[in-house]
Formats: structure tokens, sequence, C-alpha cells
């Protein structure tokens, strides 16, 4: 369901606060799994159309929605898109310190799922383009597009529905909001996802042993620890790494288990040949294990000299008062689904910290968040001028 929208005035005099809002939206659960952005996506929706930003929103699913801001250009040059997303990942079952939707400000950091990843850099977008949107100065030469998505924390459901909507085609630039640190991130690593199921025969201590699905996963793994996965080294990224993600077998203690299967995620450099690690892992499996392709997440990657990895660098530098390193990372974006196939410019700028992903008591500098916002700003004035 798409809700079309004119674009509206703020009534009120108070300017947007992004960490007034932040605290809000991280009060807000949206870990996925199950989801449900739609209450965060409201929000920004309405507060988007306050800022006199024009958005849509769209809830392609129960509960799941996408939210899709502009600010019109003159259409002399294409879009540059600003992307973040709204869920979250779960809090987990380690205790907390503190309230996970609290928004609690201390020491200069705001905690609660999601401050870091990445509502921090949501709520810094939406500033930025309240400000472009409401500049006397004049129209930029492009439009500057938000693309607020649900569900990327696992199979970027709102990526893929901006794909289907046509989104890829206006996409002239790309600026995302993951944890950066707000250093300048300019490599994902692609991420292959696994799924090794063993069959086995049903069996009883008392009677006939059957076959043990577990046993053979277990074989199966024992064999996995000792592949190679050997590619020519990146500067910006560490070695390939093999995780096992989730194991799920077995009816009862006293049954032999006939079914058996393990989650395997593994992140690759962007020249990796991924189909030659999969027809790898296929020919370790002994009979009984079959190993199928749950997904596959490629590369994003732009090189240090890219004209809009610069001007990245130069904003970050003048706002951090310090040389913005340029760095790789491990995780993936929506910019794996939006960019695929296209040949644009890429960057990631994110107000939150890396490693706080997913941790407790996760949190994002206060500082960060408002300098973010400058950051944001600039780049669409620079790049669109």
């Amino acid at each position: 369901m798409a809700t079309n929208t004119a674009q509206a005035k703020s009534e009120s005099k108070d300017p947007f606060d992004p960490v007034r809002f932040l605290q809000q939206v991280v009060a807000i659960d949206s870990c996925d799994p199950p989801g449900g952005e739609l209450e965060v996506a409201r929000l920004v929706h309405r507060e988007l159309l306050a800022l006199g930003v024009e958005s849509e929103l769209d809830e392609f699913l129960p509960g799941r929605a996408n939210v899709l801001g502009r600010v019109r250009g003159s259409g002399e040059k294409p879009a540059l898109v600003l992307s973040s997303h709204m869920d979250t990942v779960p809090v987990g079952t380690v205790p907390w310190q503190r309230m996970p939707f609290s928004g609690e400000i201390e020491s200069g950091r705001l905690f609660g799922r999601g401050a870091t990843d990445m509502k921090s850099a949501l709520a810094a977008m939406i500033a930025a383009a309240g400000r472009l949107a409401n500049d006397p100065a004049g129209r930029l030469k492009g439009d500057v597009i938000l693309a607020f998505t649900a569900g990327e924390s696992a199979n970027l459901l709102g990526a893929r529905r901006f794909v289907e909507r046509g989104l890829k085609k206006e996409i002239g630039a790309f600026l995302c909001g993951e944890p950066s640190d707000l250093d300048v991130v300019i490599v994902e690593k692609a991420v292959l996802w696994l799924r090794a199921t063993a069959t086995g025969r049903l069996g009883h201590v008392s009677g006939e042993a059957g076959v043990n699905a577990i046993e053979l996963i277990h074989s199966f793994l024992s064999s996995v620890y000792k592949i190679k996965l050997e590619f020519p080294e990146h500067p910006l990224l560490d070695e390939p790494t093999v995780r096992f993600g989730r194991i799920q077998g077995g009816s009862a203690v006293n049954l032999t288990p006939d079914h058996c299967a393990v989650d395997i995620d593994i992140r690759l450099p962007p020249f990796a040949d991924h189909e030659a690690v999969v027809a790898q892992f296929r020919s370790i499996a002994q009979i009984g294990v079959s190993v199928s392709v749950l997904d596959f997440k490629p590369a994003v990657e732009s090189k240090p000299e890219d004209e809009f990895v610069k001007l990245c660098v130069d904003t970050c530098g003048r706002h951090l008062a310090r040389a913005p390193d340029i760095k790789g990372v491990s995780y993936y974006s929506d910019a794996t689904v939006l960019l695929e196939g296209l040949s644009v410019p890429f960057a990631i700028v994110g107000p939150g910290s890396l490693g706080l992903s997913g941790q407790p008591d996760e949190s994002v500098s206060v500082d960060n968040v408002l300098k973010a916002v400058e950051i944001y700003e600039d780049v669409a004035r620079a790049w669109l001028s």
C-alpha cells in the first residue's frame, strides 16, 4: 500500500532536533525479526512532511514499510541518494545495563538498540534534508533522495522493494549512513550464505539405530575447518571469514535425528568467485549432506581517487578537524542491492561506531550525530552544485 503526498511546509518555528528525534525512534522497537518498522516509518514520514520534504510511505508487507523522501533539484544532474534503514538487529539475551529502548543520554552518548546501527544516520539525514529543502538560496542541480528501508538487517527486503519500484534508474551517487565513526568506507565485502543439510534415518536406542544426521553435519563441519579460502590481499579488508550462524536438528533425546541443518556465513573480497566457493563447499559434502545457496550479496567498492570519495573525505576532514581514515568493512548495506549492476559513486559515512552494532548497551556519540548532519548537507550541496 503506497501513500503519495504533496509537499507540505512546517508550521512549527522550532528547528528540527536530530538528537531528540533519535531518542524517539530508538524508543520504538523495530528489531528484525520480526521487523515492524511501520511505526518508525510513520514517524519519519510525518517529520519529513513537517520539514517541507516530499515523502512517500510504502507499506509493502504488513508492518513492513519504506519511506522515500525527495528534495527536488533542477534536474541538471542525476540524484544523490542518502541511504539508511529503519530496522535493527534483536536485543539479544546478554543483559543490558540500560533499557534497550531508553534513548538515554549520558556522558555525550545516546544509548539504545539502533543508536549506532543506524537510526543515528536516519535522524541526521532527515535534518540535512530539511535544511536543503528550506534553503532560500535556491535549488540544487539534482534531487536528493532519501531511501529509508525496512528489513535491511537480514534479507534487504526494503532495498529489493525499491528496486521493484524503479529507484535504481535514478541513482547518480550513493551515500550510505552505516556505522563508520565518520570515517569514509569505500568497500564492503561480498556475503555468501549457505545451508548444509544432512538427511539421516530415524532410529531408537531400543531397536534399529538409524543414521544420525547430527553426526553427518559434525563430520561436514570438521571438513569445513580445513577449507582455505585463498584470494589476493585487499588493502582495506581483512581475510575471508567463515562463520556458523545457526544449527538445528533432532526431535527427541531418545530418537536418532533424521535431519540437521547448519547455516554458514562467508565474507569475501570483491574479486572473489563466489560460485567457485560454493563448489568448494559442495566438494567436501559426504553422502547424505547437501549444500544450497541461501543468498549472495555482491560486494560494493569505490576507488580512493573517485571524485565523490575525495569530496566525502574532504568534507569529513573539515568537520572532524582530522583526516578521516579510508576503510573497508565486513558488513553489507542496502548498496549491495541498490547498486548491483550500476557504476555510480559510492561511499559510507555514518555517525555510528564500528563494532557496536548488535552489542549490549549500543550507543552513539551525540557530537557525531550533529557532525553527520553538517557532512550530509555539505556533500549534497557540493556534489549537486
